[in-house]
Formats: structure tokens, sequence, C-alpha cells
């Protein structure tokens, strides 16, 4: 049996998750845009009716992109906080955090490509004939 203590700090750490993940949604425009473009995905997915090795995919792709887009806010946090001045280095860790949501939607974006594009195409081809 837990204590009482130990079930709060098991709470509060979900309550503290939640709340760094209002604030990211709140401040950061791209991860608002990257939030809207995980909605359409999962719409298609269910409009398209993709199997469960796509959904896997997507649903991978689509969280590395929204995750490496929440670290790349917590290093530009941390460094704002931390050396306030403008900094070479810092600004090359900046770009380097921002580099990797790029690779990280693009990469998301070509997957999708694989999974959708043929299904579209298909669908167009039904409403052509």
């Amino acid at each position: 049996m837990r204590d009482s203590a130990r079930r709060y700090r098991g709470w509060q750490s979900f309550v503290d998750a939640g709340r760094g993940f209002v604030t990211v949604f709140r401040t950061e425009w791209n991860f608002r845009i990257h939030l809207g473009i995980f909605a359409l995905v999962t719409l298609s997915g269910f409009v398209f009716r993709i199997g469960a090795g796509e959904w896997i995919a997507l649903l991978l792709s689509t969280g590395l992109v929204l995750v490496s887009e929440i670290f790349n806010t917590v290093i530009e946090y941390l460094s704002d906080t931390l050396h306030p001045e403008m900094d070479r280095g810092i600004g090359m860790a900046k770009d380097a955090a921002a580099g990797a949501v790029l690779v990280a939607a693009v990469t998301s974006a070509l997957i999708g490509g694989v999974i959708f594009l043929p299904k579209l195409w298909n669908w167009l081809m039904t409403i052509i004939q």
C-alpha cells in the first residue's frame, strides 16, 4: 500500500507535465501547427482506414515531431534564462535543436506521403471514372 505523500508525488508529476505541455502549446506557434497537422493526419488515418503498421509509423513519426519541438523549446528557454545576452555558441545550439525538429518533420512528412499518396491517388481515380 502506498502512502498519501507518494501518491501525491505521482499525481503531481502528471500535473507538472500537463502544465509543461500547456506552456509549450501557449507559447510556441510551431507546436500548435504540428498539433494541427497531427490531428489532420489522425483524421485521415480513419478516413482512409489505414492498417496497424501504418498507424504505428504515423504515430511514431508524428510523436517524434512533437517531442522534438518540446525539446527545442526546452533548449530555447534554458539558453535564454542562463545566458540572456547574445552568444554564438548558444545560437548554434538553438539552431541545431531547430534543425532536429526540421529533420523529424520532413521524415514524418515523407512517411505520411508513402502512406497517404497511394490511397489518395486510388480515391481520385475512383471519382474520375
